[in-house]
């Protein structure tokens, strides 16, 4: 059995790291997308524009992280330093409704997304660097 170098496996952390945050990206985008519609199905407060709006731009910013992420773009460290803010908000919008379980079940998920995007960005933003300079 063959030892694993220092260098190989801080990468496969890394790479475990960044798939865990594509899985959270993703599930993100499709818990704002179905609260969104939700919300505009249930009309009043829940349809406000602010509302809506905070719920797109989350699931926006989330498919596109995770696409960065995908790609191993050299900028996915600070789209997700961004994406870790939407989520924030979008969480934050989500849980002015207290007694509403979709609203709590999503700002969950923001805010987990949030947590993700921001070791991301703060932890791994140079991976895409170090695995290009690694095959050069």
């Amino acid at each position: 059995m063959t030892a694993t170098s220092e260098p190989d496996a801080t990468r496969q952390g890394a790479h475990a790291d960044m798939q865990r945050c594509i899985e959270h990206c993703l599930e993100c985008h499709r818990a704002c997308t179905e609260t969104m519609i939700s919300c505009l199905e249930r009309g009043g407060e829940h349809a406000e524009a602010l509302h809506v709006r905070t719920l797109l731009d989350c699931a926006d910013i989330c498919a596109t992280s995770a696409r960065f992420m995908m790609r191993h773009a050299p900028q996915h460290g600070e789209l997700c330093a961004v994406c870790a803010d939407v989520c924030d908000a979008c969480a934050d919008e989500c849980e002015r409704f207290e007694d509403d379980a979709q609203m709590q079940a999503c700002a969950e998920v923001c805010r987990r997304c949030a947590e993700s995007c921001r070791d991301m960005a703060s932890g791994l933003a140079g991976f895409a660097q170090s695995s290009e300079s690694v095959s050069a």
